[in-house]
């Protein structure tokens, strides 16, 4: 038996999944014990080497997600709001590290991960690559340093496929903005400017969001004031960032106790 962590990837056959996957299988940190579809799936029961069009690995997708994580350490999910809260419940009870990079999670839905995380480790972040987390802290320490005569606009762009806007990353950079100015963002957010609004209302932090193609994820946070403009800028090309940070998540919290953490966490930012 290998003393590598066991990782599980659910939502399997999607885009992330087959990423997070090929990482898994190409890392010497850890090893793929269990892929997860939903029920009904056409890849369920078959080994998961051949639905990428390779050769057999000796993982089989299953549908029985407590089965598989039962076998495995932690469990990378890429999925959708209501299947990682109920994947959240069958992780805490296997103990295993639950690494959530799911976007569109409404509070409902994050009450039931903080009960969740009381049994087990839970690492959830809207972006978990190096280079997004930095432009975090980046926006949080620009925005504490302005007063409100620079207006705050989050401007994403992705893929025409992405389901939800303004996107978990855009929603990570507000939240960093309104943190640096002490204001809560539900209170300063702006993401429904349609018709004759009227003129921008002091003090809020604006999103606008792009779709189309297949653009993997472009953020601005654009600090405005009269006369001039800061734009902070992350450009991703390659949602291989994305894996390699949710695997990095997986390792760390090997060592964790149980509880929430994100990516600041897992990077000691």
């Amino acid at each position: 038996m290998s003393a590598l962590p066991g990782i599980v990837i659910t939502g399997a056959s999607g885009r992330m999944g087959q990423m997070l996957i090929k990482t898994v299988l190409a890392s010497d940190k850890a090893r793929l014990v269990g892929c997860i579809e939903r029920e009904g799936h056409p890849w369920v029961g078959r080994d998961v080497g051949a639905c990428m069009g390779g050769a057999d690995i000796g993982v089989t997708v299953t549908d029985d997600a407590l089965e598989a994580f039962a076998k495995a350490q932690a469990v990378i999910d890429f999925t959708a709001p209501a299947a990682t809260v109920a994947f959240a419940a069958l992780a805490a009870q296997a103990r295993a590290v639950h690494v959530i990079g799911t976007t569109g999670l409404e509070e409902a839905h994050l009450t039931k991960l903080r009960a969740a995380a009381r049994h087990a480790v839970i690492v959830r972040a809207g972006n978990m690559s190096l280079g997004v987390n930095l432009l975090v802290r980046l926006t949080q320490k620009v925005a504490a340093a302005l007063d409100e005569d620079w207006d705050i606009e989050v401007v994403e762009a992705h893929h025409r496929m992405k389901v939800d806007a303004p996107s978990g990353t855009a929603l990570m950079l507000g939240e960093a903005a309104a943190e640096g100015r002490g204001v809560s963002l539900a209170e300063v957010r702006d993401s429904g400017r349609d018709g004759i609004t009227g003129a921008r209302k002091r003090g809020d932090i604006g999103f606008a969001a792009i779709r189309g193609g297949d653009v993997v994820g472009e953020h601005d946070v654009i600090f405005a004031a009269d006369g001039e403009r800061i734009v902070l800028r992350h450009l991703a090309t390659d949602r291989a960032i994305f894996a390699r940070g949710a695997l990095k998540a997986a390792l760390w919290g090997q060592s964790a106790k149980p509880g929430e953490y994100d990516m600041m966490d897992v990077l000691g930012l």
